[in-house]
């Protein structure tokens, strides 16, 4: 199947990322054999240069460059914060109205780096299913802005304020991974990017992309009663 292109002009090309597709090769995922660079340049038939990363996991708008140019234009927007990102996330638990969380990440060489993600409640669902204390089981519906850009931020961040993702392995909640992968045969993680918005390199007005879910995410929205929500 083509990937899905959600914008495309003569400098820039974004897709709509399925989950479980990496962006690039990689040392730590040999057991892939697709990759999205690969197979939108092959779709295209040009080069292009991921402006961005986006986790395998996740799914949603993954922006590219069509020539260095462009590039390093969008590389500097990101580095620089210059581009605006949301992203759509079923949490467990009933999440807070909206929140601000300031909570520092450490990457694997030891560096702690400053990372902060703002969010806001959409939705809130049960399902008939105890858990824990809770005859219930209690999910959100959120929307997070990732103001830094730091790896597994917002899997991290939602799992340090104890609303981890529904399906992220290993920040996430075996209990209810195992509860989903069980009942309703769902692995996937349910962390989409929804929608960008930047300065375009050459008119220097705003882009505004948007990305619809991807068919888990649709399934688990419509088992939860909360699809007329996006």
């Amino acid at each position: 199947m083509p990937l899905e292109i959600l914008y495309e002009d003569e400098s820039i090309v974004a897709i709509n990322k399925p989950h479980g597709l990496l962006v690039h090769r990689s040392s730590i995922a040999r057991d892939a054999s697709e990759f999205a660079l690969q197979l939108l340049r092959d779709q295209l038939g040009k080069t292009v240069y991921p402006a961005h990363r986006l986790d395998r996991k996740t799914g949603g708008i993954l922006l590219f460059s069509l020539n260095k140019e462009t590039d390093q234009y969008l590389q500097k927007s990101f580095q620089e914060r210059k581009v605006d990102k949301k992203y759509l996330a079923v949490l467990r638990g009933f999440a807070p109205a909206e929140g601000l969380i300031d909570y520092p990440l450490k990457r694997d060489d030891g560096t702690v780096q400053e990372a902060q993600t703002s969010f806001r409640l959409l939705a809130q669902s049960e399902l008939v299913v105890p858990f824990g204390k809770f005859p219930t089981s209690r999910y959100s519906l959120v929307e997070a802005n990732p103001i830094t850009g730091r790896m597994h931020q917002l899997r991290r961040h939602f799992a340090h304020i104890f609303h981890p993702i529904i399906g992220d392995r290993p920040h996430g909640c075996n209990k209810q991974n195992k509860f989903w992968k069980e009942t309703y045969q769902m692995d996937t993680m349910l962390l989409h990017a929804s929608e960008l918005t930047f300065k375009h390199p050459l008119s220097g007005e705003d882009v505004h992309i948007k990305a619809p879910l991807q068919p888990d995410f649709i399934r688990v929205l419509e088992i939860l009663n909360l699809n007329e929500v996006c």
